[in-house]
C-alpha cells in the first residue's frame, strides 16, 4: 500500500466524494493491490445459445403501460464527451438531424410519453462532471422538463493510479488528468450514495430502464418493461445478436462454476483467449447496454455486500496524459454497467432485434444515422426505415479526412447523400458530397490526392469512382 498521503481512498475523501463512491472503488483498489486474477478465462465459462426472444412477447394494453409508468423511471447515461470523434463537448449535442440532436430526440420522447400516458413519469440524466453545464445550458431550452437539478445523477470520479507503485497520481500540468470516470457502472454506487435509490423508492418507483444517450435504438418498450415487471427477474439484459463488426464488444456467458449469466469484456480477456472471444459462432450475443432493472433488489444487493455490488474490475492500462504516450503509465480501475448481471441470482437476458442498438461511436455511425437510411417517426423514434429490413449500411470513411466530426461535417456541407437502397459505401481521400448524390448497392469512392475533391451529384450504383 502506499503512504497515506498518494493513498487514492484519501484522495477521494479529500474530494468530498460520497461513500457509496468511496466504498465501490476501494473494493477494487484492494483487489489491484492484493494482485488479485482480474481476467475472465475461457475455461472458466460457456456460451449462451438459447435465449427468450423480444419477437414473442406479449402485447400488452393501455391501461398496463400507465400503471407500469407510474413505477418507472428511465435513465440517461450521459457522461461521454465524444473525444474519439474530435470533440470537446458532450457528445450528445452532435446534429443527427437538421436542427435536432441526441438530447433533443430523448427529450422529445420523454416529453411525448408523458403527454401521452403518464405526466409524472420520472426521468434522470447521469453526467459527468465534463457534459453537467454544457448539458444543463442546453436543456433550459425545455422549461417542461422541470428544475434541472432535479433530473440530474452525477457520475462520480476516481484517481488515476500510478502503474510502479499503486500510488495516487500527482500531475501539476493539470489537476484534472489526476481523475478519470470509474466506468457507466458507477451508476448503482451513484444512485445509492446521492440518496436517489432510496427517494425513487420512497415514490414508489420499482423499475428503471437505463441506457446510453448516444443509442437511438435504445427507445422505452412497453412490452419489455410489462414482461419484467410480470416476471420474477431482479435484472434484464438487452444483448443482440454478434456480428464481424461487433467481435471486439463485450459477450454474455455462463459461469462454468455457477451457471450465472456474467459480461466477459475484451479488457478481461486472457491474450490467448482473444480468438475464442471473438468467435462471434460461439459467443454469439453482446451486451446493448439497456438495462431493466428492480431497484428494490438493487437497494437490497448493495445493502447486503455492505453498500457495494460485486462488480468485476476491468484495470485499463493508459498514461497519465491521453495525449501523450511517453507520459507516466498508470491504471484507471473502471465497472461496467452490464457486468451487474453477474450479481442477482435471478438475472436474465433477452434477444432483441439490431435496431435496440445503434449507437454513435464513429464518423461512420454518425453518417448513417443521419442519412435518409433512417427516418423519424410521429413518437420522435428514429430508426432505420423499414425497406432495410433491420440492416443498416455498411460505412467506411478515410480515418485521415473523416474520424473528426468537424471533418465528416466538412463532407457532407452541401447535404448527406442518400443511403436508402446503399449496402456499402467506402470513401477513400477527402471528398465533399453534393446535395442529390444518390449510392445504391456497394460503392468506393476514390480521391488518391490529397486535396478535396467534390463528388458530382447523381446516382451512384455498384461501381468504383476515381475521382481526378
Amino acid at each position: 500500500m502506499p503512504p497515506e498521503v498518494d493513498c487514492p481512498i484519501e484522495k477521494m475523501r479529500l474530494a468530498d466524494l460520497n461513500q457509496a463512491s468511496i466504498s465501490a472503488f476501494q473494493r477494487a483498489y484492494e483487489q489491484l493491490c492484493n494482485g488479485d486474477d482480474l481476467k475472465i478465462s475461457e475455461e472458466s465459462i460457456r456460451p449462451v445459445y438459447d435465449l427468450n426472444r423480444y419477437e414473442d412477447l406479449p402485447d400488452c394494453e393501455t391501461e398496463e403501460i400507465i400503471s407500469s409508468l407510474q413505477e418507472t423511471v428511465i435513465i440517461k447515461l450521459n457522461g461521454g464527451m465524444g473525444t474519439g470523434m474530435g470533440l470537446e463537448k458532450v457528445k450528445s449535442l452532435l446534429p443527427v438531424r437538421e436542427g435536432i440532436n441526441f438530447l433533443d430526440v430523448i427529450v422529445k420522447q420523454l416529453l411525448h410519453l408523458r403527454s401521452s400516458y403518464c405526466e409524472d413519469l420520472r426521468f434522470l440524466l447521469m453526467n459527468s462532471f465534463s457534459t453537467s453545464d454544457d448539458t444543463k445550458s442546453y436543456l433550459s431550452k425545455y422549461p417542461d422538463l422541470g428544475n434541472l437539478e432535479n433530473i440530474e445523477l452525477m457520475q462520480n470520479r476516481v484517481p488515476k493510479i500510478r502503474a510502479d507503485n499503486f500510488a495516487s497520481v500527482n500531475f501539476p500540468d493539470s489537476s484534472k488528468l489526476e481523475w478519470c470516470p470509474p466506468g457507466h457502472g458507477d451508476i448503482y454506487s451513484s444512485l445509492l450514495g446521492t440518496g436517489l435509490l432510496d427517494k425513487l423508492l420512497n415514490e414508489g418507483v420499482r423499475f428503471a430502464f437505463i441506457s446510453n444517450s448516444d443509442n437511438l435504438g435504445a427507445t422505452f418498450d412497453f412490452n419489455i418493461l410489462n414482461s419484467f415487471k410480470q416476471g420474477e427477474a431482479s435484472f434484464l439484459m438487452e444483448v443482440t445478436q454478434r456480428t464481424e463488426a461487433d467481435k471486439k464488444g463485450g459477450h454474455l456467458a455462463r459461469g462454468k462454476d455457477t451457471g450465472s449469466l456474467i459480461l466477459r469484456e475484451i479488457a478481461q480477456c486472457e491474450d490467448k483467449d482473444t480468438s475464442a472471444f471473438q468467435d462471434i459462432s460461439k459467443h454469439r450475443y453482446f451486451n446493448t447496454n439497456n438495462i431493466w432493472i428492480r431497484l428494490d433488489a438493487l437497494k437490497e444487493n448493495m445493502m447486503d455486500s455492505g453498500g457495494v455490488l460485486e462488480l468485476p474490475i476491468i484495470r485499463n492500462h493508459k498514461t497519465v496524459d491521453p495525449t501523450d504516450s511517453n507520459s507516466l503509465p498508470v491504471y484507471q480501475l473502471e465497472i461496467a454497467m452490464g457486468a451487474a448481471i453477474q450479481c442477482f441470482k435471478d438475472s436474465v437476458a433477452l434477444s432483441v432485434p439490431r435496431s435496440r442498438f445503434a449507437p454513435v461511436k464513429t464518423s461512420e455511425d454518425l453518417f448513417a444515422l443521419q442519412s435518409d437510411a433512417y427516418s423519424m417517426t410521429e413518437d420522435f423514434q428514429i430508426q432505420l426505415i423499414p425497406e432495410r429490413h433491420g440492416i443498416p449500411p455498411i460505412i467506411s470513411l478515410d480515418d485521415d479526412f473523416y474520424a473528426r466530426a468537424d471533418q465528416l461535417n466538412l463532407a457532407t456541407q452541401f447535404g448527406v447523400p442518400s443511403l436508402l437502397n446503399c449496402k456499402k459505401l467506402q470513401v477513400e481521400g477527402p471528398v465533399v458530397f453534393n446535395e442529390g448524390t444518390i449510392f445504391q448497392g456497394s460503392v468506393v469512392v476514390r480521391n488518391s490526392s490529397k486535396q478535396i475533391k467534390e463528388l458530382p451529384a447523381g446516382e451512384y450504383n455498384d461501381e468504383i469512382i476515381e475521382l481526378n
